[in-house]
């Protein structure tokens, strides 16, 4: 016995049977637990997607109450899976209130001025959105190069995300003139009937008889959307913003961008402090087109976010056109030359996401108006490969 307590081979001969029993009732404990398993997981299949359509909000509590509960029947784990697969997991509470420094930092705004002199030359910046198909350079000299590395690794994080109905940019065969949607019309500065929102250009993707086009989605949370529409998405960056806070993301996106507008540096251009990303979606019915964290900034994977054109340019929206122009410029944009395809149920958990951001994003869930397309003498002869 003494031997025993001090080597384990004579302890397992001695005790091999007290042993060999307990280890076939884990192998039975484990077996039951695959069954379950394997029954919830084929539930959890057949009901993948609604799963992001529910919402799951088990409290701490919730859990350490079932953990308490001991062994669960295969019944019992059923109805678990169930439960789960009827709950929706987007997540749109606050987290604690405190203090927004960003309120108000974009105060004052620059106002917009006339893009020509009196004697039509050129009297500012170079803006967006542009041509950006593979190849065009606009016209207008630049002193300057916009950031060509991701922008974390220039210390530039997303403040904000918004998107425009249709295209700001322009991309031959992908989203131009000839591309059409839903609610498609021949004139390009067409509008959604009874709004006055202006439409910019379309993707090629479109097919009406294709369901995952037409197929109606019920939106809880981004406003005034439509399956097999077009849309232009922006993450604004800055090195100026409250990066990695509760106070990062902010609208309006000049709160964000200025923040810490003591932070900025004289000895480099705006260009490398103030950057945007933007990716073109048509919006499709169909989860395999999922992605998770669309708040987060544009989609890289594989060839998606691959082919993308880098310029300097300025804000864009409807207040600016070819008259007048905005004064936040010279600006580095990264803008996927592609029209990608990503699921309604994407965009409505970026929007989950967006209320429950500390600052009110509300005035950003519904998409704003496209600005017309930059006359080339107005667009920077900068852009990169």
């Amino acid at each position: 016995i003494r031997l025993s307590l001090y080597n384990p081979y004579i302890y397992i001969l001695k005790n091999s049977s007290y042993i060999f029993e307990k280890l076939k009732m884990k192998l039975e404990f484990l077996a039951l637990s695959v069954v379950c398993y394997s029954s919830s997981a084929h539930e959890d299949h057949h009901h993948r997607g609604n799963r992001f359509l529910k919402k799951h909000n088990h409290s701490k509590k919730d859990s350490k109450k079932a953990a308490a509960g001991g062994k669960k029947s295969k019944k019992a784990g059923k109805k678990e899976a169930a439960d789960f697969d009827m709950e929706n997991i987007f997540n749109t509470r606050k987290p604690p209130s405190g203090e927004n420094v960003c309120d108000g930092a974009g105060d004052p705004r620059y106002p917009n001025i006339p893009c020509y002199s009196d004697d039509g030359c050129v009297a500012i910046g170079g803006q967006s959105g542009v041509n950006v198909t593979k190849g065009y350079n606009g016209e207008l000299e630049a002193d300057h190069d916009p950031i060509v590395t991701p922008y974390f690794e220039k210390g530039l994080c997303p403040i904000n995300v918004h998107w425009h109905l249709g295209t700001e940019h322009y991309s031959v065969g992908q989203y131009d003139e000839n591309g059409q949607g839903p609610t498609y019309e021949s004139e390009h500065a067409r509008k959604l009937a009874g709004d006055d929102v202006r439409k910019g250009f379309q993707c090629h993707h479109y097919d009406a008889d294709d369901e995952k086009f037409t197929k109606p989605f019920d939106w809880k949370y981004c406003v005034n959307m439509e399956v097999g529409e077009t849309y232009e998405v922006h993450w604004p960056h800055s090195a100026l913003g409250a990066c990695g806070t509760l106070n990062q993301y902010q609208t309006p996106f000049y709160d964000g961008v200025l923040c810490h507008s003591d932070k900025m540096r004289s000895d480099v251009g705006l260009q490398v402090q103030v950057a945007v990303q933007g990716q073109i979606f048509t919006i499709v019915n169909d989860e395999e087109y999922f992605y998770p964290d669309l708040v987060a900034g544009m989609i890289i994977d594989g060839d998606v976010g691959k082919d993308v054109s880098m310029y300097t340019g300025s804000t864009t929206g409807t207040t600016r056109n070819n008259e007048i122009c905005s004064q936040y410029t010279p600006i580095t944009w990264h803008v996927d030359r592609v029209c990608q395809m990503v699921s309604a149920s994407t965009f409505d958990k970026m929007c989950a996401d967006m209320m429950s951001m500390r600052d009110d994003m509300t005035g950003d869930l519904h998409p704003h108006g496209s600005r017309e397309l930059v006359n080339n003498d107005l667009a920077y002869d900068n852009h990169q490969e």
